[in-house]
């Protein structure tokens, strides 16, 4: 991690700055785990997803230099549209969980110091919010991807809540790949892409507060569910896969 990122997330954890503007109960990760499942930080997430956690790492993706997607329907910028989403998650999240922030303004992160700041906590999960885009602008529709075994309940009932949201059309929906925010972080994860602002209509959708209240409500209710049930519900496990931690060299699509 640089070491200008270590010392804004020192700051963070010092402060207990939550996504809510609250401050933390001091102690830090230190939870109970005598009623929890899988809440232990473990680099390959062979095991059955979390339930009992109290932690949720809200990853805003792109930022600062990068806006990620722009839509040329509406103008938005991704950057913009996942910091929306986060902040809202948050809000409804608020009182249940703690809430970090890997990034709370307009500030770019590098994806190697958004694990390592998501690998810090016991008892957390991370979720990664996003909007899509393509070079094919019929592509609509909400994805999740995961890659731990541990990650896929989540991931299966945000997908689930999204597709009742928005139609699906050519989209990959539930999608196991192996990414740096899917792959590497060291708790649950998932990556979350509400739909594509390269698609017109998925972009006036996405331009939508009111909707992308509903994105964030879909997704707290999938953590609420998740930390009291874990994977009931979620269908059959994938198998483990023993793949190496993803780098920016990795071939497209790997």
């Amino acid at each position: 991690m640089s070491k200008k990122a270590l010392i804004g997330w020192a700051v963070i954890l010092s402060m207990g700055i939550l996504g809510n503007g609250c401050v933390a109960p001091p102690g830090g990760g230190g939870l109970s785990h005598a009623r929890g499942t899988s809440l232990t930080l473990d680099p390959w997430g062979h095991r059955p997803g979390p339930m009992g956690f109290h932690t949720v790492i809200i990853d805003a993706g792109h930022g600062g230099k990068d806006p990620g997607a722009i839509s040329r329907t509406t103008g938005d910028r991704e950057k913009t549209l996942a910091m929306d989403t986060a902040k809202r998650l948050a809000r409804k999240l608020e009182g249940s969980f703690r809430t970090v922030f890997i990034r709370s303004g307009d500030t770019f992160v590098d994806l190697d110091d958004r694990v390592a700041m998501a690998s810090q906590r016991d008892g957390a999960i991370l979720v990664s919010l996003h909007y899509n885009a393509s070079p094919n602008s019929g592509v609509a529709g909400p994805e999740t991807y995961y890659w731990r075994v541990d990650s896929h309940g989540l991931a299966t009932r945000i997908q689930r809540g999204l597709e009742s949201l928005s139609p699906r059309r050519g989209s990959l929906g539930l999608r196991r790949r192996r990414l740096r925010l899917t792959r590497n972080p060291q708790v649950p994860c998932v990556l979350v892409e509400f739909g594509y602002l390269s698609n017109p209509t998925d972009a006036r959708r996405c331009a939508d507060p009111s909707m992308r209240e509903r994105f964030a409500e879909v997704v707290a209710q999938a953590i609420r569910t998740q930390a009291a049930q874990g994977d009931a519900g979620t269908g059959p496990k994938p198998p483990p896969l023993n793949q190496p931690l993803s780098r920016p060299t990795d071939p497209p699509g790997s």
